[in-house]
């Protein structure tokens, strides 16, 4: 079992880390024997979709007055030191941290330990090995499932539960408990197109929407993704 690591976990507007934001993050410090928590709403700079309230419970209204990602990156990747990270499908977090701290100017290599590749090891005739689903298998209090602080924490104590039982098991492969280096390979990214931006413009123009969001700064995946959101809604025509 690690003796010294930290725990996180991310709630984001979407699962791309190269166009989605996060929104908030939720980390433990275990470091001989003490913790320390790191927790913060992050504003992302973008409204938050009715799905993604519905999944997880934040608001636009929630967010508005927390930090940006590029304020607190830096001190985040502080605070996890040199120590492996620990998560429930770990590499989809670091993804979104990877690629907050490169677009800061920041380097965030990590080791990583998931408890989602034990219980897929250890656990394979269960109907699932989602954190939540592992919380009540195993009857940990899983008090508010989705906000990040409260994911860390039973991560946590899923991955004691996991060591206690699995650990110690006589098996050729222990692997799966150590950690390993976290490999994510951030995509480039194309700023906005010229006819993208004039689409656009026509878009919130006719359909008197006030963006939170400034149009010059935006990608061509994030402003293709904004567009599609639009028609959607308020059709072509």
């Amino acid at each position: 079992m690690l003796r010294n690591y930290v725990i996180v976990d991310l709630e984001t507007t979407g699962l791309r880390a190269d166009t989605d934001k996060i929104i908030e993050i939720g980390a433990i410090k275990v470091e001989n024997g003490q913790e320390s928590i790191y927790n913060s709403f992050v504003n992302p700079e973008v409204s938050i979709s009715e799905r993604i309230v519905e999944i997880v419970g934040i608001t636009d209204e929630m967010v508005k007055d927390a930090p940006k990602i590029s304020d607190i990156i830096g001190e985040f990747i502080e605070f996890t030191k040199d120590l492996p990270l620990l998560g429930h499908n770990l590499l989809f977090d670091f993804g979104f941290l990877k690629t907050a701290a490169v677009q800061n100017g920041y380097k965030f290599q990590k080791n990583g330990l998931d408890t989602l590749d034990i219980a897929r090891k250890y656990l394979p005739e269960l109907e699932s090995r989602k954190l939540e689903y592992l919380c009540k298998y195993f009857g940990i209090h899983d008090e508010q499932h989705h906000r990040a602080w409260n994911d860390a924490k039973v991560t946590g104590q899923l991955y004691h539960i996991l060591c206690e039982k699995f650990e110690n098991m006589e098996d050729k492969n222990k692997k799966v408990f150590e950690p390993k280096e976290l490999h994510f390979e951030i995509k480039k990214t194309s700023p906005i197109t010229p006819r993208q931006k004039s689409y656009l413009s026509s878009l919130l123009l006719k359909h008197g929407i006030k963006p939170d969001y400034t149009i010059d700064e935006l990608t061509k995946s994030e402003a293709s993704r904004i567009i599609d959101r639009i028609l959607s809604k308020h059709g072509m025509s």
